[in-house]
């Protein structure tokens, strides 16, 4: 399981402040400065216009009445001290925020406490992941598939408590607290916005106690892969410009796992993390052309043809 604390922490944003923050993300990435409590994000309206389908006079407003919004948020998470205590941790989550209007653009910086977490997430999502997400306009829907495919490995979610369950996917003390509520408002559409915009299927089990009900678990798979034909002929020179051959998800990740462990993979791994960390970054690089001829070489040494 991928032990990712701000995808556990209790927190309540819409749908526009967790986009806005998939875009940093997406930001940070391609930029290649990464993240830190001085970092200065920018966010252009036209991205956001371009990815969630949006006029850019739409997309600006959006995202300026988000990053003021934002401003304002608190979340929380368990953070253990070097006792080996437990402690809840409260965290704005940005420091600073900007807006031109000229140029339609938003600047961010995240909180101290924030930074590190952030970082744990970007290591987290590839941008093939953040496509699925971007199809998704609840914000129960969107809560509910990142903690989902934080379990990708195994497929399935264990049991959680009602009372966590209802903090992890942001819905607020008091709101829909009859079941037939939660699961006509908060569940049940969740479920199927998942299940048609995203890669995955997803059930759910209830958990019940007498007759009342105290928790959920989940069961997920990929959604079957469509055949892919390779778009050029793969006896061409890697080094032509638009030489790139579409992998399926599932090679993809077969050959990103064994790259990651090879030493000529070395020069492009980040500081600390681990081989399935390093792992999914490579899966998101082969999504890139220009990556994707970089690392030919490499794909081939492992039979990839």
């Amino acid at each position: 399981m991928k032990d990712n604390l701000l995808i556990n922490a209790s927190y309540n944003l819409e749908v526009t402040e967790q986009r806005l923050i998939l875009l940093a993300i997406i930001n940070a990435r391609q930029t290649g400065n990464g993240i830190t409590a001085d970092s200065k994000l920018e966010i252009h309206a036209s991205d956001y216009a371009s990815r969630f389908d949006v006029t850019n006079d739409g997309a600006y407003r959006a995202l300026k009445n988000a990053v003021l919004n934002l401003f304002d948020r608190q979340f929380s998470f368990k953070e253990e001290d070097r006792n080996g205590k437990i402690g809840t941790v409260k965290s704005r989550w940005v420091s600073r925020i900007k807006y031109i209007d000229d140029s339609a653009t938003l600047e961010i910086t995240f909180a101290p406490d924030v930074v590190p977490l952030i970082t744990r997430l970007e290591q987290h999502f590839t941008s093939y992941q953040i496509k699925q997400v971007a199809q998704l306009t609840g914000k129960y829907a969107i809560r509910l598939y990142e903690l989902l495919i934080a379990w990708r490995e195994v497929g399935k979610v264990p049991q959680i408590n009602l009372a966590e369950f209802r903090n992890k996917i942001g819905v607020e003390d008091g709101e829909y607290m009859r079941m037939s509520d939660f699961k006509i408002r908060v569940l049940e559409p969740s479920i199927k916005q998942i299940n048609e915009h995203t890669d995955i299927t997803v059930t759910y089990e209830q958990h019940k106690k007498g007759r009342s009900i105290i928790g959920f678990s989940f069961r997920f798979k990929p959604k079957p892969q469509a055949k892919v034909e390779k778009l050029v002929n793969p006896k061409r020179d890697p080094n032509t410009p638009d030489f790139f051959i579409k992998m399926t998800d599932s090679q993809r990740h077969l050959f990103a796992k064994k790259m990651s462990e090879m030493p000529e993979m070395s020069k492009y791994s980040q500081g600390t993390e681990s081989y399935q960390q390093f792992a999914i970054r490579i899966a998101d690089m082969l999504l890139q052309p220009e990556k994707f001829r970089e690392l030919y070489p490499i794909l081939e040494k492992l039979g990839f043809n």
